[in-house]
């Protein structure tokens, strides 16, 4: 198929950026450059993994997962299907974590899936340390992986756990702060969302009947587990901000509200009041 044929294809399959995925897919399986690809756009290519791709990316299953590996911030990331899919708007969270994280700070990621908020917020800030958590074996592999690639290994723990039975944390001692970007789609709402996101981890999206069950499981249990000046990070949905303000405040915490790129709410800073 040409470059045209696979944009078109696409196309018909209601791909919105159907020729910048077009490049992206041709340039993954037929391992050339960008700059080699537009000099041979009306070539004809030929590879079975290429054929395979587009008719996966035609039935909406994410582009990201048949690249198998996505950037985030300044680092790559490998991802599937055990791992949420890095997305710009978090980059906030780890915007304001490298900005407030004290020298030499040790924190921990609470639900990190590829590890993206912890890795990149460490290849950030060379002084830090951290320990990355999620429920599932096969997603700590990975954002173990993520870690080493991207050169920050030997300062990130990584632990199995589940946060809603945080007895784990008594072995780990305390932290500057506790960073999370947790479930927060209201399950009602789960089914309803854009067909990609069917192929993700419904765990890493399902926060609950309101959205809101990280939230008060982390503000409400993990404040003890900070240091003196300790202070939480939290990546919220856009129309959030009100009730994560509400549920900190009645755990004794101020809440600053982050907006993102796009201007929507996006991080919740909690500290104690």
């Amino acid at each position: 198929m040409t470059y045209n044929e696979i944009c078109n294809l696409l196309a018909e399959a209601d791909i919105e950026n159907n020729r910048a995925e077009a490049a992206m897919l041709i340039c993954r399986f037929c391992n050339i450059s960008k700059v080699e690809l537009f000099k041979r756009s009306n070539e004809d290519f030929v590879s079975d993994e290429l054929d395979a791709a587009v008719i996966k990316r035609r039935s909406h299953y994410p582009l990201q997962y048949i690249l198998g590996i996505w950037e985030f911030c300044h680092e790559s990331y490998l991802v599937n299907e055990h791992t949420l899919i890095p997305r710009p708007d978090t980059e906030k969270l780890v915007e304001v974590a490298v900005k407030l994280l004290p020298e030499r700070a040790r924190f921990i990621d609470l639900c990190t899936g590829s590890g993206c908020v912890a890795v990149s917020t460490l290849a950030a800030r060379p002084d830090c340390k951290a320990v990355a958590v999620d429920l599932f074996p096969e997603t700590v592999e990975i954002a173990g992986e993520n870690a080493e690639q991207n050169g920050v290994g030997d300062r990130l723990g990584l632990l199995t756990a589940d946060v809603f039975s945080p007895s784990f944390m008594e072995e780990l001692g305390s932290f500057d702060c506790i960073v999370s970007n947790p479930p927060y789609i209201p399950s009602e709402q789960v089914a309803l969302l854009d067909p990609e996101l069917s192929f993700e981890p419904v765990a890493a999206l399902d926060g609950g009947a309101d959205g809101l069950d990280f939230y008060r499981q982390i503000i409400s249990v993990y404040g003890r587990y900070l240091n003196k000046d300790g202070f939480m990070l939290l990546e919220i949905g856009y129309d959030q901000a009100d009730a994560v303000t509400k549920i900190a405040s009645e755990c004794g915490y101020l809440c600053e509200i982050h907006k993102d790129y796009g201007g929507n709410d996006r991080v919740a800073h909690l500290s104690r009041a």
